[in-house]
């Protein structure tokens, strides 16, 4: 059938992400292939210390994004979005969206970025025999408790920004299983909140005197396929403000960017993983079993099916050195020479692989916000050297590309040399590597591990939760995630692999042990600019 048809039959599929930067839609057909898109382009805010989106931000992008899918398939197939055969709704990871019984914020949506949950989520970790990180919905909850914020008294849901979504659109409170476990941690054998967690926190809670427990305000946890509910026609006219779109569509459960991009790289099953380099970066590696014990540095979720995930999350990776190729950008537009992005992104990363593997000693941290893995609850962008250090710009690029995923090296150094976690395949996408090859060989001699990378890397994860939203059927027929991955979606391919020489391992270890040691001038950067 071709995109005009599927579309025009209500056969075509919906998936929807609200990522750091971008919103974007993409429709796919019943071969999961991508046949339109759209998006929005947005940003944090930094409001009262705190950053956050507002509600307000979140309707206009999502109306625009899905005006501009619209568009697209107008344009294109000269046909109107009226039904779908399913709708997936996707966001960024984790936060604090606490509301009240009539449906009000409380307060400001809280994303991932914020570090200002150290207490909470120290305490808690110490509660639960268990690593909470800094950005988990349940680290701020408590600690809105900790700093006596009066709203926590009034919630009657919180939830996640997927989660906020899809409850709009379907009147449901759910949530899928992945997004689940960045709110409180999950049990791979009950599919559901920990239980002995919840009753700890109960019981820690109970001198506030709330009117609510822990399960009175948390979504209900579903997992990949199972029904979350149907578009509504309020939902429906939210969505697409044109009034065309019909309501009854089902919707898959709604999920985090981090499990979308394990369903976008096929990297579900156990002994696989990814990693996702974009504004922020994280790695995901599937596990046989647990971990021998809790680290700080890694965060245990589940992938969207609910097997256990050990998870390395880095809230910097690319914007830093994207700064720095838009000074390259505007050396150019001074030369009245014309700019093709591409071209300058092509030209300096590639120029980077000529450059000494230790980076010529030259250092760089990307720190806009704070790093948890290395101990900062805030950042500062800094770029360092000696007298005596190489200083050209093979050297300098590859320094800020290295920097782009020396923390996750940091963290993954624990899985692999401690923990000895075995990985048949890593998959890489995002904004890291859109050039060719170089991305995929700095990460490669990071982790000493090869790295494949495949052509539907670039859909990200409004494509991982549009198949997702089209393995709804599949899951009801008996078949499971990795199978409907492997057979329907990818059918064999596993990318282009590059794996590292030794040579790059060696340079790239050099350049982490300089990075390690020369921290406490980052922290001296951190301390002095206030």
């Amino acid at each position: 059938m071709d995109a005009k048809k599927t579309i025009e039959t209500g056969k075509a599929v919906l998936g929807i992400e609200l990522g750091s930067t971008r919103i974007k839609a993409v429709l796919i057909d019943q071969e999961n292939h991508p046949i339109a898109q759209g998006s929005h382009t947005w940003e944090n805010q930094l409001v009262d210390g705190l950053w956050t989106y507002s509600i307000e931000a979140v309707w206009t992008g999502l109306q625009d994004c899905y005006a501009d899918l619209r568009a697209n398939v107008k344009k294109e197939y000269d046909v109107e979005i009226v039904s779908l055969a399913a709708i997936g709704i996707s966001a960024m990871m984790h936060g604090y969206m606490p509301f009240d019984a009539k449906g009000h914020i409380l307060a400001p949506f809280r994303t991932w970025r914020n570090t200002n949950t150290g207490k909470a989520a120290a305490e808690l970790s110490e509660l639960f025999v268990y690593n909470i990180p800094l950005r988990w919905s349940i680290s701020h909850l408590y600690q809105a408790v900790l700093d006596g914020e009066t709203h926590v008294g009034d919630i009657d849901y919180l939830t996640t920004l997927a989660g906020y979504v899809h409850w709009q659109l379907t009147g449901e409170k759910v949530l899928g299983i992945g997004d689940a476990s960045g709110m409180l941690p999950i049990d791979p054998d009950t599919k559901d909140y920990v239980t002995a967690m919840v009753s700890k926190f109960d019981n820690l809670l109970v001198p506030k005197g709330y009117p609510w427990k822990l399960l009175d305000i948390l979504p209900r946890v579903l997992v990949a396929g199972e029904s979350a509910g149907t578009l509504t026609a309020e939902g429906a006219a939210r969505l697409d403000v044109s009034g065309h779109l019909q309501a009854g569509v089902p919707l898959c459960p709604p999920e985090g960017d981090a499990g979308t991009g394990m369903v976008a790289t096929n990297a579900v099953k156990q002994r696989t993983g990814n990693v996702s380099a974009g504004t922020s970066s994280f790695s995901m590696i599937v596990l046989e079993k647990d971990l021998s014990r809790p680290y700080e540095m890694i965060d245990m979720v589940t992938t969207p099916d609910g097997s256990l995930v050990a998870m390395v999350h880095c809230n910097n990776c690319t914007s830093d050195l994207n700064a720095w190729v838009g000074l390259f950008k505007e050396y150019q537009e001074l030369l009245g020479i014309p700019v093709d992005m591409n071209e300058v992104y092509g030209k300096l990363y590639n120029h980077a692989l000529t450059g000494d593997a230790d980076c010529g000693g030259l250092v760089s941290y990307n720190y806009i916000s704070g790093e948890p893995i290395t101990g900062f609850a805030e950042g500062r962008p800094l770029f360092v050297r000696s007298a005596g250090d190489k200083f050209n710009l093979a050297n300098f690029m590859r320094a800020h590309l290295n920097a782009s995923v020396g923390v996750l090296k940091v963290g993954n150094d624990i899985l692999f040399n401690d923990e000895k976690v075995k990985v048949d395949r890593i998959t890489g996408h995002g904004g890291l590597f859109k050039t060719p090859g170089v991305g995929q060989r700095v990460l490669a001699a990071a982790i000493n591990s090869p790295i494949s990378v495949m052509e539907t890397a670039g859909e990200g994860g409004a494509w991982g939760i549009a198949l997702l939203a089209a393995y709804l059927p599949e899951h009801k027929a008996g078949k499971s995630l990795p199978d409907f991955l492997d057979e329907r979606v990818f059918a064999g391919d596993a990318g282009v692999e590059i794996a590292p020489t030794a040579e790059e391992v060696a340079g790239f270890n050099a350049y982490i042990a300089n990075y390690k040691a020369c921290l406490p001038i980052e922290a001296a950067a951190v301390n002095a600019k206030k």
